[in-house]
């Protein structure tokens, strides 16, 4: 199985560019061990099955653990953590943790058979989620799961979009693909181009490269309204893009796509072709 395989993003990753390694590597037989495990420590009472999200409204387990082994990859933090029913792999967004630390995880976002294209690593079983903290830590009222995802909530949410949190506003247009749509063209009438494919113009705003297997860019060219999210178009591309680029997308329209734990989508364009234009 390959990183585009989606239980939820997210979120949440395979992971762009390697940064530097703070834990010692993984020997293989540590790494062969975790499925059994992260089986063990899921089958506790409420949390969920290895391999499956946990069910709308249902509790998510959180186990506790020592981090054996850390390493930054693009804007994530991947820790292996020793847990009293073994060890197990998780990822979220980069925080700074070291070896030695111990941390809470959610098993929020299991994913088997994982490989990373981006780490050219196998993980028989990873857990992305959308925080790790430290235990005895408050957990903050926002997860910080994917840089670029916002957490569902506010206007956005009832809107069905989870604009790029942080991102510049594009407030200039810019002047559309011939023959193609605008963001705001792709929201109004994403019912009736649901499956087809689209042709969009936009400036980047934001670039999540190497989750799941893809990379996750946000574009906005100047239309549709921001207080609700429409001036923002997700896109996942095997290409990548800078923040700034003004690039042409063209690719499969997707609606109501939920990656469940809080992050879905009204609207998205799925593997699309990428110039830079």
């Amino acid at each position: 199985m390959t990183d585009i395989r989606i239980a939820a993003a997210c979120t949440v990753f395979s992971l762009g560019v390697i940064g530097a390694c703070s834990g010692k590597p993984a020997d293989q037989a540590a790494a062969s061990q975790a499925p059994a495990a992260v089986a063990a420590a899921a089958a506790t009472p409420g949390a969920p099955a290895a391999g499956a999200a946990p069910a709308a409204g249902q509790a998510v387990q959180t186990v506790a653990g020592t981090v054996l082994e850390t390493f930054d990859a693009s804007n994530y933090t991947y820790v292996r953590v020793k847990t009293a029913s073994g060890d197990l792999w998780a990822a979220t967004g980069t925080f700074k943790v070291a070896v030695g630390d111990r941390v809470m995880v959610p098993l929020e976002m299991p994913m088997e058979n994982f490989h990373s294209q981006a780490l050219n690593r196998d993980f028989p079983l990873v857990y992305f989620t959308s925080r790790i903290g430290r235990e005895g830590e408050s957990a903050p009222e926002v997860p910080a799961m994917i840089p670029g995802h916002a957490p569902t909530g506010g206007a956005a949410a009832a809107a069905g979009t989870m604009p790029g949190a942080g991102a510049t506003q594009v407030t200039e247009p810019i002047q559309p693909a011939p023959g193609g749509a605008t963001v705001a063209n792709v929201w109004a009438n994403r019912k009736s181009l649901a499956g087809k494919v689209v042709t969009v113009r936009g400036k980047v705003v934001k670039f999540n490269g190497g989750v799941m297997g893809r990379n996750w860019i946000h574009i906005q060219d100047g239309t549709g309204v921001a207080s609700d999210g429409t001036n923002d178009l997700l896109v996942t591309s095997d290409a990548a893009a800078k923040v700034g680029d003004v690039i042409t997308v063209t690719g499969t329209v997707a609606i109501d796509k939920d990656f469940t734990a809080g992050y879905a989508y009204a609207v998205m364009i799925e593997d699309a072709k990428v110039e830079l234009k």
